[in-house]
């Protein structure tokens, strides 16, 4: 149905600087275009959830709503443009850079942003019809949110697989560019994939194993697939370190702005948006798998995603612990890391507004929860390692 290049032996269409391989010096339109449309989302998502936070949910008219679906409408548009004009014109320079699906022609990623932007756009109904049946404010894992997310990761997905195609079949100054896009979409991945994580991360449970092993299930992906398909020696640390930043930006930034809740009931005493809590320091076990990698290229990659895991785990856990004391603390209430910033239907009896750890696990549970998050650490870094290479190879 479906057919891509994805071997080092590329056709000489793909290879040979050809006009029909759509190489160019510059990046398309519509690579800029897909860029816009997931940091709409980004924004958008976490913009909405502060709103739920903040004042709940007053309409399905708000200006973060109208910014996540916009990511929708831009891939739905750009996209299917360039699916329809690839495949209709005889004369497309990307015609010997397309994969045929279903009659259509086009970019890979083409056809995976434009299925998340149709995903995306048909969550949005059925998120209104949920919120009407079932009450106006809910958590952040609901059947509509999941399929919005799933279609935001679509649209990441093509972007990314837009960009390491156009990065492989480019010139080198257009590949420069190509990579720096590329880790810039591995940070809204990684941004995009806490935000799912966000219920399960709060620093009162971080003395549990809980966090650790949805953290180092997921997020070693997004590093592994970063340093595998650019080839930066600092692939995940500016992965992580964007994610760090964006999240830090939207403390200091979003409690400048009014807001008092509409809905009750209300626990806390709220005045302004209430920002998500200071990001986990992601950026320390990323540094340590950019300084492992750029020593064990040799290795066989499964050796080398069991040494990252355990390296991955350990340095997550021995820096985050001590951290999330520090978050607990009076110190950490100031403008800079926010702890004092509480949702307003937050119970005031609740372990984080009491600034409490949730209750402790037994030493056994804790440490079959360790097991577990290096397990799964393991198998995400191969599978993000498998998935770099394809798209350091893919040409389609």
């Amino acid at each position: 149905m479906a057919s891509a290049t994805t071997s080092g032996s590329l056709p000489a269409t793909l290879r040979g600087g050809s006009k029909a391989a759509g190489r160019t010096s510059s990046i398309p339109w519509y690579i800029w275009c897909a860029v816009l449309a997931v940091t709409s989302a980004t924004i958008g998502a976490h913009w909405d959830i502060s709103w739920h936070s903040s004042i709940g949910r007053d309409t399905f008219w708000t200006p973060a709503h109208m910014a996540i679906y916009l990511c929708g409408v831009l891939a739905g548009v750009a996209f299917g443009y360039l699916i329809l004009h690839t495949t209709l014109s005889k004369s497309s320079p990307l015609a010997d850079a397309s994969v045929h699906i279903w009659g259509f022609r086009a970019p890979l990623g083409a056809f995976i942003a434009s299925w998340g932007g149709i995903a995306m756009l048909t969550s949005a109904p059925f998120d209104n019809w949920w919120h009407e049946a079932y009450g106006l404010d809910v958590k952040i894992v609901s059947p509509p949110h999941i399929l919005l997310f799933i279609g935001v990761y679509g649209v990441i997905l093509g972007t990314l697989v837009l960009i390491a195609g156009h990065m492989n079949r480019t010139d080198a100054k257009s590949q420069h560019a190509a990579r720096w896009l590329f880790l810039y979409g591995g940070g809204i991945m990684l941004v995009m994939a806490m935000i799912i994580l966000m219920e399960y991360t709060e620093r009162s449970a971080l003395h549990t194993s809980l966090p650790y092993i949805l953290v180092c299930g997921f997020t070693p992906i997004v590093l592994a697939v970063g340093s595998r398909a650019t080839g930066a020696k600092y692939a995940a640390t500016f992965i992580a370190g964007f994610y760090t930043v964006f999240l830090i930006a939207l403390v200091l930034i979003l409690p400048l702005f009014p807001a008092e809740p509409k809905l009750g009931p209300v626990y806390q005493h709220v005045t302004q948006f209430i920002p998500p809590e200071f990001p986990m320091l992601l950026i320390v076990p990323a540094i340590a798998m950019d300084l492992l990698w750029r020593r064990t290229r040799s290795w066989n990659a499964w050796k080398t995603a069991a040494v990252s895991a355990i390296l991955y785990v350990g340095v997550l856990v021995s820096v985050e612990w001590p951290f999330a004391n520090f978050l607990m603390s009076a110190a950490a209430r100031n403008r800079f890391f926010g702890a004092m910033y509480l949702w307003y239907g937050l119970p005031p009896t609740s372990f984080l507004a009491r600034n409490l750890f949730l209750p402790f696990e037994t030493t056994a549970q804790f440490w079959r929860g360790m097991v577990l998050a290096v397990l799964l650490c393991l198998v995400a870094i191969r599978w993000g390692f498998s998935r770099g290479e394809w798209m350091r190879r893919i040409a389609r």
